[in-house]
């Protein structure tokens, strides 16, 4: 029988018009590249706000495509829904990070294998103490070993989520920086998508393709960044 919760006051997809994986970009403009360029048999099920959304079959499989935006709470609102009300399995983010070490270089990969997090998001789900954002290893495994027989770039570890991206230049005298903890690069939504997939018993994984250097000042333009990171796309399309 028909969901009662959908559509939804952000997403206006009609139950059914979502597939169980769905990979999800910050930048609703990068959604419909990938619609436009990797499926076939596409429908856009998604325009409210903006926020593009598409389903099409990839290999023969139904995915779908969609923004989220930027920051944890966009994230939170959209990976909710998509979650509980459209039956989303499989969440996988495809976006962009700034590297925070000298090893991760302009265009390459990052899975992010932890999210720490500079947000209160994941505080106000009320545990008892400070949760651990983690991918699925399901997804981070298929996706390693997909970068690896594509012979790409990757590195594995942890990434920050946070609120700020405009955020101050140095750390406060003394204090330590993420990078001297070992984490690879910095975004803006992992830790809301692990939480919020760890809630409802979803996979989740989040990939990002360094567009941008805190270490050496380099940095893409926002049409590459749309556009040209399709290492990315791919390896994301061949998970299941």
């Amino acid at each position: 029988m028909p969901n009662p919760n959908v559509p939804t006051p952000h997403i206006e997809a009609l139950a059914g018009e979502i597939a169980e994986t769905i990979l999800l970009p910050g930048d609703p403009l990068r959604a419909r590249y990938i619609a436009d360029h990797f499926l076939t048999d596409v429908k856009q099920f998604n325009a409210t706000r903006n926020m593009l959304g598409f389903t099409g079959r990839y290999e023969g499989r139904p995915v779908s495509v969609m923004g989220t935006g930027m920051g944890c709470p966009s994230m939170g609102i959209y990976s909710y829904e998509l979650i509980h009300f459209y039956g989303c399995r499989n969440l996988i983010r495809v976006g962009t990070a700034g590297a925070l070490t000298e090893k991760t270089k302009i265009r390459d990969l990052v899975f992010a294998m932890g999210a720490c997090t500079t947000s209160n998001y994941v505080r106000l789900l009320g545990l008892p103490g400070d949760y651990s954002c983690i991918a699925s290893y399901e997804l981070l495994e298929q996706a390693v070993a997909a970068a690896r027989s594509m012979g790409l770039s990757y590195h594995v570890g942890n990434v920050v989520s946070s609120d700020m991206f405009y955020g101050p230049a140095k750390p406060a005298a003394g204090g330590m920086t993420w990078a001297d903890m070992g984490v690879l690069a910095v975004e803006m939504e992992a830790a809301a998508l692990y939480a919020n997939a760890a809630a409802a018993g979803a996979r989740a994984l989040c990939m990002v393709t360094i567009s941008d250097s805190t270490v050496t000042g380099e940095a893409t333009t926002a049409q590459e960044r749309e556009k040209t990171f399709t290492d990315m796309m791919q390896v994301a399309l061949s998970l299941e």
